[in-house]
Protein backbone atom coordinates (compact mmCIF):
# COMPACT_ATOMS: atom_id res chain seq x y z
CA UNK A 1 0.00 0.00 0.00
CA UNK A 2 1.40 3.66 -0.87
CA UNK A 3 0.63 6.65 1.88
CA UNK A 4 0.62 10.06 -0.56
CA UNK A 5 0.80 13.16 1.25
CA UNK A 6 0.39 16.61 -0.82
CA UNK A 7 1.70 20.11 0.47
CA UNK A 8 2.25 23.37 -1.31
CA UNK A 9 -1.25 24.75 -1.68
CA UNK A 10 -2.06 28.44 -1.08
CA UNK A 11 -3.51 32.10 -1.85
CA UNK A 12 -1.48 33.10 -4.91
CA UNK A 13 -2.68 36.32 -7.82
CA UNK A 14 -3.33 35.12 -11.63
CA UNK A 15 0.47 34.98 -13.18
CA UNK A 16 1.98 33.81 -10.07
CA UNK A 17 3.31 30.19 -9.38
CA UNK A 18 3.31 27.13 -7.14
CA UNK A 19 5.09 24.20 -6.55
CA UNK A 20 2.99 21.17 -5.16
CA UNK A 21 4.62 18.36 -3.48
CA UNK A 22 3.73 15.00 -3.06
CA UNK A 23 5.31 12.53 -0.48
CA UNK A 24 5.02 9.05 -0.80
CA UNK A 25 6.07 6.15 1.63
CA UNK A 26 5.37 2.37 1.80
CA UNK A 27 6.44 1.12 -1.80
CA UNK A 28 8.78 2.00 -4.64
CA UNK A 29 7.88 4.22 -6.06
CA UNK A 30 9.43 3.41 -9.49
CA UNK A 31 6.91 1.23 -9.51
CA UNK A 32 3.62 3.14 -9.78
CA UNK A 33 2.38 6.06 -12.36
CA UNK A 34 1.75 9.15 -10.38
CA UNK A 35 -0.88 11.72 -11.21
CA UNK A 36 -2.35 14.85 -10.03
CA UNK A 37 -6.22 15.45 -10.20
CA UNK A 38 -7.62 18.74 -9.37
CA UNK A 39 -11.47 19.41 -7.96
CA UNK A 40 -13.41 22.47 -7.80
CA UNK A 41 -16.43 23.49 -5.71
CA UNK A 42 -19.18 21.96 -7.73
CA UNK A 43 -17.32 19.82 -10.24
CA UNK A 44 -15.87 16.34 -10.85
CA UNK A 45 -12.48 15.71 -10.04
CA UNK A 46 -10.39 16.20 -13.28
CA UNK A 47 -6.89 14.82 -14.85
CA UNK A 48 -4.33 17.37 -14.62
CA UNK A 49 -0.60 15.51 -15.27
CA UNK A 50 0.85 12.15 -14.94
CA UNK A 51 3.88 10.92 -15.06
CA UNK A 52 4.33 6.74 -16.04
CA UNK A 53 5.81 3.93 -14.04
CA UNK A 54 9.28 3.58 -14.88
CA UNK A 55 9.78 5.58 -18.06
CA UNK A 56 8.51 8.46 -16.50
CA UNK A 57 6.76 9.65 -19.94
CA UNK A 58 4.13 12.07 -19.10
CA UNK A 59 0.51 13.51 -19.58
CA UNK A 60 -1.25 16.82 -19.35
CA UNK A 61 -4.88 18.17 -19.99
CA UNK A 62 -4.72 20.91 -22.57
CA UNK A 63 -5.52 23.33 -20.96
CA UNK A 64 -2.37 23.50 -18.26
CA UNK A 65 0.46 22.11 -21.18
CA UNK A 66 2.91 24.86 -21.59
CA UNK A 67 2.34 26.30 -17.99
CA UNK A 68 2.67 22.93 -15.71
CA UNK A 69 5.17 20.50 -15.01
CA UNK A 70 4.82 17.40 -13.59
CA UNK A 71 8.38 15.62 -12.31
CA UNK A 72 8.93 12.40 -9.83
CA UNK A 73 11.91 11.92 -8.06
CA UNK A 74 11.99 8.04 -7.18
CA UNK A 75 15.14 8.33 -5.11
CA UNK A 76 12.98 10.40 -2.75
CA UNK A 77 9.89 9.24 -3.14
CA UNK A 78 8.44 12.17 -3.78
CA UNK A 79 6.15 13.77 -6.91
CA UNK A 80 6.08 17.57 -7.83
CA UNK A 81 3.60 19.40 -9.76
CA UNK A 82 5.25 22.95 -10.66
CA UNK A 83 2.71 25.42 -11.74
CA UNK A 84 2.89 28.54 -13.74
CA UNK A 85 0.96 31.68 -15.06
CA UNK A 86 -1.71 30.33 -12.55
CA UNK A 87 -5.40 31.73 -13.66
CA UNK A 88 -8.23 32.15 -11.62
CA UNK A 89 -9.84 28.54 -13.48
CA UNK A 90 -7.15 26.66 -11.85
CA UNK A 91 -8.44 27.22 -8.36
CA UNK A 92 -9.56 23.82 -6.33
CA UNK A 93 -8.23 21.12 -4.42
CA UNK A 94 -5.30 19.36 -6.30
CA UNK A 95 -4.92 15.82 -5.13
CA UNK A 96 -1.84 13.38 -5.43
CA UNK A 97 -3.02 9.75 -6.87
CA UNK A 98 -0.54 6.32 -7.51
CA UNK A 99 -1.39 3.20 -9.22
CA UNK A 100 1.22 0.27 -9.94
CA UNK A 101 -1.61 -1.50 -12.72
CA UNK A 102 -2.53 1.68 -14.55
CA UNK A 103 -3.13 0.48 -17.92
CA UNK A 104 -2.46 3.81 -20.66
CA UNK A 105 -5.89 4.09 -21.72
CA UNK A 106 -6.47 4.97 -18.11
CA UNK A 107 -4.10 7.02 -16.80
CA UNK A 108 -6.22 10.72 -17.34
CA UNK A 109 -9.36 8.36 -15.39
CA UNK A 110 -9.23 9.35 -12.05
CA UNK A 111 -11.35 5.81 -11.56
CA UNK A 112 -7.64 4.39 -12.85
CA UNK A 113 -5.96 5.16 -9.25
CA UNK A 114 -5.94 3.12 -6.67
CA UNK A 115 -3.82 5.33 -4.05
CA UNK A 116 -4.48 9.16 -3.25
CA UNK A 117 -3.52 11.91 -0.85
CA UNK A 118 -5.99 13.97 0.79
CA UNK A 119 -5.89 16.98 -1.60
CA UNK A 120 -4.27 20.53 -1.02
CA UNK A 121 -5.92 23.63 -1.52
CA UNK A 122 -5.27 25.47 -4.70
CA UNK A 123 -6.77 29.33 -4.88
CA UNK A 124 -6.25 31.69 -7.71
CA UNK A 125 -7.56 35.32 -7.19
CA UNK A 126 -7.71 37.56 -10.14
Amino acid sequence: QVQLVESGGELVQAGGSLTLSCAASGRTLSRYTMGWFRQAPGKEREFVAAAWRNTGYTYYRDSVKGRFTISRDNAKSTLALQMNNLQPEDTAVYYCAADQSLIRSNVRSAKGYAYWGQGTQVTVSS
